[in-house]
């Protein structure tokens, strides 16, 4: 896979997000189902959706024991999806846990990410919420080797720490970056935040756009300047 833009779908029904889609006629964007549609809608959803010949990363954040990861895992590969995601704080028996319960007998699986440090979570709030006294930075470079070593293919983080992760995990090792807004545009409730064209300097191997697409007036326009800015 190459570089490309993931649209965050984060709506709570079924035909809020088809009408979303069928805004770009015979386009595919690749797009994120998160929690808010999944738990809506179930599998059913995700089955749709790729029955309509789009690419699914399915952002579920498993974080559990890892038995329970795995046997998570080894349901959710049925349904087909691209990508999906665990915590990297889970440790890496889980990480290995989810691997296995997510390959399927023919040896074939989705690409498994794990999320580092939520883009919201800034410095602060990690030292004062959850008594984690390291720099930001240096947990998320941990993380980051702990799932390289436990065999998962990249990792979630802010655009801001792609170049520092492809240096201590590889060039093959992809970082899937949400955190992205437009020069122009509203913050949100994001920390660690960046624009695509400065996470494609940055070493980005995808960004997942939410609302500076969904919420434009324009979404398909939208969409077209994260593609050109940030593949193209």
């Amino acid at each position: 896979m190459g570089k490309d833009v993931i649209i965050a779908c984060d709506f709570n029904s079924k035909q809020e997000v088809l009408n979303f889609l069928d805004k770009f006629e015979d386009r595919k964007p690749f797009v994120k189902i998160g929690m808010e549609l999944f738990y809506a809608e179930g599998p059913a959803i995700v089955k749709e959706i790729k029955a309509r010949g789009h690419k699914v990363f399915l952002d579920l954040k498993l974080h559990d024991i890892p038995n329970t990861v795995k046997s998570a895992m080894a349901v959710l590969s049925n349904l087909d999806v691209d990508m999906c995601n665990i915590h990297a704080s889970g440790t890496i028996p889980m990480m290995e846990a989810a691997i296995e319960g997510l390959t399927r007998q023919d040896g074939t699986r989705p690409l498994l990410i794990a999320v580092t440090q939520l883009t919201s979570t800034s410095e602060e709030r990690m030292k004062a919420d959850l008594l984690i006294n390291e720099p930001i930075d240096k947990v998320v470079m941990h993380y980051a080797k702990n799932t390289k070593t436990a065999g998962l293919d990249g990792v979630v983080c802010s655009p801001l720490e792609s170049q520092t992760v492809h240096n201590a995990c590889g060039k093959d090792f992809y970082t899937v970056t949400p955190g992205i807004r437009f020069a122009d545009g509203d913050v949100g409730d994001q920390s660690r935040i960046t624009t695509p064209e400065k996470a494609k300097q940055l070493g980005s191997d995808y960004i997942v756009v939410g609302r500076p697409i969904t919420r434009a007036d324009d979404p398909v326009a939208a969409y077209n300047r994260c593609i050109n800015e940030f593949v193209d």
